[in-house]
């Protein structure tokens, strides 16, 4: 083969290419996603932002349930929220197996009636879902469309390079929904979930396992709370099923378990898994605060 003949006869083919590999490498290195303001933010990078980009702390890990209960400001224990929108304990080992965030003095997982679903989508932008051989700008194409039409609207209309930065904050949860909606929350439910069986939760019950595993491995201690379901309602039907299979496997490894599912009367809820946070939330956080500084004080002989 006579590669010079070749490299010119392709040359304009392999200069694209030669770009598109350039350009891979330095939006992977730049990462966007995280560091730019022009982009939406997945709530595990919200939570590195909103603790100064520090990646070891000890932490309260679940889902939304997680941030709108659990009170950082005000909790005395001071573990880091680490509630994430559509979170699953699957989410969580990946934060743990690729060494995202170095857990310390204490894990505590607040586990709900949809942590444990692995068909329920989670955020696409959490970093451990983007394939290694998926190109940058193609994985986040939504957000680069979003960004990229704002700043050609305010470079052709203003001449201006201004932008909106996006919103960095959770979601919480204030007031308290009609009775009309949570009927209507119920039926999304029903349609999107409530069919699901103890099969449908089987990688997330292995990744409950493998945390269990870790967290003895490096003498974690490791905590876990049964989430609020606000109180008289009816659940979803694999709860129980859940409940024991999940119980079962935290008690064979004597990990300390504060089940508040049935706790709290409708007042303190928002909808039906989040508590609100005028009073739902304050409630929680001292409870578990109180259960989690009673394990740390020595055992009477």
């Amino acid at each position: 083969m006579n590669i010079p003949a070749f490299l010119k006869k392709n040359s304009f083919v392999l200069g694209l290419l030669l770009i598109f590999v350039l350009a891979e490498i330095g939006l992977m290195f730049w990462n966007p996603m995280e560091t730019s303001r022009r982009f939406a933010k997945d709530d595990f990078t919200k939570t590195l932002y909103h603790h100064n980009w520090s990646r070891t702390g000890a932490v309260f890990y679940g889902n939304s349930a997680v941030t709108g209960a659990y009170m950082e400001d005000k909790s005395s224990v001071k573990l880091v929220e680490m509630g994430m929108s559509l979170g699953k304990l699957t989410d969580l080992k990946e934060i743990l197996q690729r060494e995202l965030y170095n857990v310390q003095g204490e894990l505590v997982i607040g586990i709900d009636v949809h942590t444990m679903l692995d068909k329920m989508d989670t955020d696409y932008r959490f970093p451990w879902h983007k394939p290694w051989y998926k190109p940058y700008v193609y994985a986040y194409r939504a957000d680069f469309l979003d960004t990229g039409t704002e700043f050609v609207r305010n470079l052709a209309l203003k001449g201006s390079l201004d932008y909106q930065p996006r919103w960095i904050d959770k979601e919480l949860y204030y007031g308290r929904e009609s009775s009309e909606q949570l009927v209507k929350d119920w039926a999304r439910y029903n349609e999107k979930y409530n069919w699901m069986t103890l099969a449908d939760m089987k990688d997330n019950v292995e990744a409950l396992q493998w945390v269990i595993t870790y967290s003895k491995q490096r003498n974690l201690p490791l905590r876990v709370v049964w989430m609020p379901f606000i109180q008289g309602h009816e659940k979803p039907p694999y709860t129980e099923a859940m409940k024991q299979e999940v119980n079962s496997r935290l008690q064979a490894s004597d990990v300390p378990v504060l089940d508040l599912m049935d706790r709290y009367e409708p007042g303190l809820f928002h909808d039906l898994v989040h508590l609100n946070r005028e009073e739902g939330a304050p409630v929680f956080t001292k409870e578990v605060d109180a259960w989690l500084l009673s394990l740390r004080k020595p055992q009477k002989s």
